[in-house]
C-alpha cells in the first residue's frame, strides 16, 4: 500500500540470515485505491516453497521476517485454548479463583420462575460476564469437530481444571468437557432448556469476575437469572426481543450432545451416555416449537438477533442420524437443509448482529459427506459453493481478497468462511478459491490496512492487539492471551455505537493506525468493545481450522522424508 500513487513492477525475496536475493518475481497485480492509500497490489509468491526465513522487497518497501517451513501452524489450534481457560465461569484456572457461584434463578417459566437452579461453569462470553446457549453451544461443537478431524493436533498439557499438569485427555477435550457440563446443566429435564444466562445488567463496569456484585434482585452477587425458552418474546426492560420459537437453540442442543456422546465416549463413558440420551429430546422441543430464540436485554439494544434456525434443526438432525443410523433423521436434516441453501450474510453488505447464525452451516458439510447419494452430495456441495462463490464476488472488488460484510465480529464471519472453503476445497479438489481462503486466513495473522494479528500474542514477536478490551487487562494481571478479537466494522456502525472510544491505557487515544481508518474501522484501544474485544465462540471456532493447517504441515513433513 502506498499514499503516493506508485507502480511496482516486480517484487524480491531475500534470505533473513544472508540478505542474499533468492528471487525477483514479477507477479505483481495492481488492486488500486483503497482509503487513504493511492495505490496497492497483491504480491504473489505462492509457489516459493524453500524452507527458510525471508523478507520482501517491493519498492522502497520492507516486511518484516518471516518463516517458510512445515510446522510454522504446530501448537496454534492449542494456543487459542489459552483464551477459553481464562473464560471459564465458576472456577477460573487463570485467576485461581472461583466466580457466579450461586448461579442462577429461573425467569420466564411457566411454573419455576424464581426457582434456584445449578447453572455454574461454562465460559464468560467474552469480556462482559454473560453467557448464551447459542455461543456456547457454537463453541463446542467446533472445538469436538476439530478434535474429530485433526486428533493428531491436540497436546495434552492441562488438567481437567485448567491447571499445568497432563492427565491422559488431550486438552482441547478438557475444555469441550468444560462447556459440556454447563449446556447439561442448561437442560436439567426433557424440555426444559435455558437460552441465556445473565443480561446487560452485568455491564457495571470492567472488574474481575470474582469480583462481581451485581443485583439482580437476589443480593449483591448472589445469583444471575437463567432465561428458560418460552418460544414467545421475552423483556426484561423497555427492550423486547423478536423471539418466534425455540429450534434454534434447541437444534444447538441436540448436535452437541449428539456428537459430544460420540466423542467423549473414550474418556467420559456415563457423561457420553447421559447427553447422549438427552440429545432427540431436545431436537423434538425443535420441531414442536419452530422459530428463532434471541437473547434478552434490559439496559441496552444489543442482543444476539438470531433470525434463522432451520440451520440448527438441520445439523442436530445430522449429528442425531450419525449416532443412531435412524434414516428418519436423515430425511428431516434434508428438509430443514433445503430451506435455507446459503447462509444469507455470505455475500450481503450488511446483518444485524448475529442475525445468521452460526456463521456457516456444519450440516451442508455432514450432507455432502453421505455415503451413496451423490445426487445429495451434489446438491449440498453446490450450496456450500454458492455461498463461497458471492462471498468471493465481493473478494475480487478488495486488494486483501476479503469479502466479508464489515458488522460486529467481522473476524467471526472471516473464520467461518475459511472453514466452509475448507471443507468444499477438501470435498472437491477444487482450488478456484484458494487464493481467497488464503487471503482470509491471511487476514486473520495481520495481511489487513492495519498490518496487525486479530489473535493476541499471536505470533508473539508480530504486530498484534496490546490493549483489547478486557477486564484482565484493565486490572493488570494479564493480556487475553489466545484471544480472537472482533476485527474491524464498518466506521457507520463504529460511530453510532453506545459508549464507544478509542481511548488506551491510561487514557492515551488509540490513534496509531490513524491513517488506515476508512470505510471501515479497527482501533488497537481497550475502551474500542466493537473492534478490539476477543469473543470466545470466534475463537473457539479458530481451533478446526488451524489444526487443520497444523497436520496439513505434518504430512508435507513426512512426505519430504520419504
Amino acid at each position: 500500500m502506498s499514499e503516493e500513487d506508485t507502480e511496482i513492477q516486480s517484487f524480491q525475496i531475500f534470505n533473513a540470515q544472508t540478505d542474499k536475493l533468492e528471487r525477483s518475481i514479477p507477479a505483481v497485480k495492481a488492486t488500486g485505491k483503497w482509503g487513504n492509500m493511492k495505490s496497492t497490489c497483491r504480491l504473489d509468491f505462492s509457489d516459493f516453497e524453500q524452507s527458510g526465513t525471508y523478507y520482501l522487497k517491493a519498492g522502497n518497501a520492507v516486511s518484516p521476517h518471516f518463516p517458510i517451513n512445515t510446522n510454522v501452524y504446530d501448537g496454534t489450534a492449542d494456543f487459542l485454548l489459552k483464551y477459553m481457560r481464562q473464560q471459564r465461569c465458576g472456577y477460573n484456572p487463570y485467576l485461581k479463583d472461583s466466580c457466579h457461584v450461586h448461579d442462577g434463578y429461573i425467569v420466564y417459566h411457566p411454573t419455576k420462575t424464581g426457582q434456584h437452579i445449578d447453572v455454574r461453569g461454562g465460559w464468560h462470553d467474552a469480556t462482559d460476564y454473560l453467557q448464551y446457549t447459542a455461543t456456547s453451544a457454537n463453541a463446542i461443537y467446533q472445538m469436538m469437530f476439530a478434535y474429530q478431524q485433526n486428533p493428531e493436533a491436540f497436546d495434552d498439557e492441562y488438567d481437567a481444571s485448567g491447571h499445568d499438569g497432563a492427565n491422559g485427555i488431550p486438552d482441547i477435550i478438557d475444555e469441550v468437557k468444560w462447556g459440556m457440563d454447563w449446556l447439561n446443566r442448561m437442560n436439567p429435564e426433557p424440555g426444559e432448556l435455558y437460552n441465556q444466562l445473565a443480561d446487560d445488567r452485568d455491564h457495571a463496569g470492567m472488574r474481575l469476575p470474582q469480583d462481581c456484585k451485581v443485583d439482580y434482585g437476589y443480593g449483591p452477587g448472589l445469583g444471575r437469572p437463567v432465561y428458560f425458552c418460552s418460544g414467545e418474546p421475552q423483556v426484561r426492560g423497555k427492550f423486547m426481543n423478536a423471539t418466534t420459537g425455540v429450534a434454534s437453540t434447541a437444534g444447538k442442543f441436540a448436535s452437541c450432545f449428539a456428537l459430544g456422546s460420540r466423542v467423549l465416549k473414550p474418556f467420559y463413558p456415563e457423561f457420553a451416555a447421559l447427553i447422549g440420551s438427552k440429545a432427540d429430546a431436545a431436537y423434538q422441543e425443535g420441531v414442536k416449537k419452530p422459530g428463532a430464540c434471541q437473547t434478552a436485554s434490559v439496559l441496552a439494544p444489543y442482543i444476539y438477533e438470531e433470525d434463522n434456525w432451520v440451520d440448527d434443526m438441520e445439523l442436530g438432525a445430522m449429528e442425531l442420524y450419525h449416532s443412531t443410523g435412524d434414516k428418519k433423521y436423515l430425511d428431516q436434516a434434508i428438509e430443514y437443509g433445503r430451506r435455507e441453501p446459503v447462509t444469507p450474510w455470505m455475500g450481503a453488505d450488511s446483518a444485524r448482529h448475529y442475525q445468521w447464525y452460526p456463521f456457516m452451516n456444519m450440516g451442508h458439510y455432514h450432507l455432502v459427506k453421505v455415503n451413496g447419494n451423490k445426487r445429495l452430495n451434489d446438491e449440498f456441495l453446490r450450496n456450500m459453493h454458492a455461498g463461497i462463490h458471492r462471498t468471493y464476488e465481493k473478494a475480487i472488488q478488495s486488494p486483501f481478497m476479503h469479502g466479508i460484510p464489515y458488522i460486529w465480529c467481522s473476524n467471526n464471519l472471516t473464520t467461518a468462511m475459511l472453514t466452509q472453503c475448507r471443507l468444499y476445497r477438501e470435498a472437491t479438489n477444487d482450488n478456484t478459491y484458494a487464493e481467497m481462503e488464503t487471503a482470509m486466513r491471511d487476514w486473520l495473522f495481520g495481511c489487513n490496512p492495519w498490518g496487525t494479528s486479530m489473535i493476541v500474542e499471536l505470533p508473539l514477536t508480530g504486530d498484534y492487539p496490546i490493549m483489547p478490551h478486557s477486564s484482565l487487562l484493565n486490572a493488570g494481571v494479564g493480556n487475553t492471551t489466545g484471544g480472537l478479537i472482533d476485527g474491524p466494522v464498518y466506521a457507520t456502525i463504529f460511530e453510532n455505537l453506545r459508549e464507544e472510544n478509542m481511548l488506551g491505557i491510561p487514557n492515551t487515544p488509540g490513534q496509531d493506525y490513524e491513517l488506515f481508518q476508512g470505510e471501515m474501522v479497527y482501533h488497537d484501544a481497550i475502551s474500542d468493545y466493537s473492534t478490539n474485544e476477543p469473543t470466545m465462540d470466534g475463537t473457539a471456532c479458530l481451533t478446526y481450522y488451524l489444526s487443520s493447517m497444523q497436520v496439513e504441515g505434518m504430512k508435507q513433513a513426512k512426505d519430504a522424508t520419504k
